[in-house]
């Protein structure tokens, strides 16, 4: 993989409207490109234009100046979203520890912060998470399957999935709030009972707090391409399924998406797992008084 540094014209992005997924009011991508090559990955699409993917990540490597710049100068105090268009822990920021860095930045300031991985390498910055956990800090983990050879093929870059539960552990255990993202739901490959089961069973046992799921996948332009020759070359037959259950839709649902979302739910009720995380700060609850109180 190719690093090519660049200079950015800003870092700190708003979120419009409110994210009722992951709480956050910000979001900021210090790299652009990844190297976990997740076979499905939405960033490829071509609304996002990233010309090479497969051979290149961007370094964004004034992202931390600016950040020292700006951080001070916003009015709206809100979660700062990591790893919405790339992983904050991809293989490059191993050399050049820009994620690092701006959670020092964003300690010092005292902001809240949600980190979305697939890496452990977020182990790395785990004094400076307990800093910032004195605002909040919360770490997620993107999961797809618990096993670990599928995962191998679905995302062949990507550090294995018990690896990101030993993670999750570790962080829980150091008072991190911290779960998984169950997106996306692979048609045909991983939208069955056995997966979503285990998933849940192995966020219980991993000390996770929450799963935030979503069922199916996006299918884009560039995206549904790259997508399509994967499958043509690790699992025959399934690109003609999702051609004709798909056609050219944007969103490709899991197969028995209802009767999954109805094991989803009654499992993590059953183990005490959070479906989604509250927006910071989070709501007062109001008790209504008695007549008499």
């Amino acid at each position: 993989m190719h690093y090519t540094e660049i200079k950015a014209k800003g870092i700190l992005n708003k979120v419009k409207g409110v994210d009722t997924w992951f709480g956050l009011t910000y979001n900021m991508n210090l790299y652009r490109g990844c190297e976990h090559q997740c076979i499905y990955c939405d960033t490829r699409s071509e609304c996002y234009q990233i010309q090479d993917f497969q051979n290149e990540v961007l370094i964004k490597s004034n992202g931390v100046a600016l950040l020292k710049k700006k951080l001070p100068r916003k009015r709206v105090i809100g979660t700062i979203g990591f790893g919405s268009m790339n992983d904050p822990y991809t293989f490059a920021e191993a050399k050049y520890q820009l994620t690092g860095q701006a959670l020092e930045v964003i300690a010092n300031q005292r902001w809240p912060v949600h980190i979305l991985t697939k890496s452990d390498m977020v182990l790395k910055d785990l004094q400076v998470l307990k800093r910032i956990n004195g605002v909040m800090a919360r770490v997620s983990f993107s999961i797809t399957t618990v096993d670990d050879d599928l995962a191998r093929i679905i995302e062949p870059g990507a550090p294995s999935p018990t690896r990101r539960l030993k993670a999750m552990q570790i962080l829980a255990e150091n008072g991190i709030h911290t779960g998984l993202v169950l997106m996306p739901v692979l048609p045909f490959i991983t939208d069955n009972q056995l997966n979503i089961t285990r998933i849940v069973e192995k966020a219980h046992t991993y000390k996770a707090s929450y799963i935030i799921p979503s069922f199916g996948m996006t299918l884009r332009n560039r995206q549904r391409e790259y997508y399509y020759h994967e499958l043509d070359e690790h699992f025959p037959g399934v690109r003609e399924k999702y051609q004709t259950a798909f056609g050219e839709k944007y969103f490709a649902p899991a197969n028995r998406s209802s009767f999954l979302e109805g094991l989803f739910y009654k499992l993590c009720a059953e183990y005490g797992l959070a479906t989604s995380v509250e927006l910071f700060p989070p709501r007062r609850r109001i008790e209504q008084l008695g007549l008499f109180d």
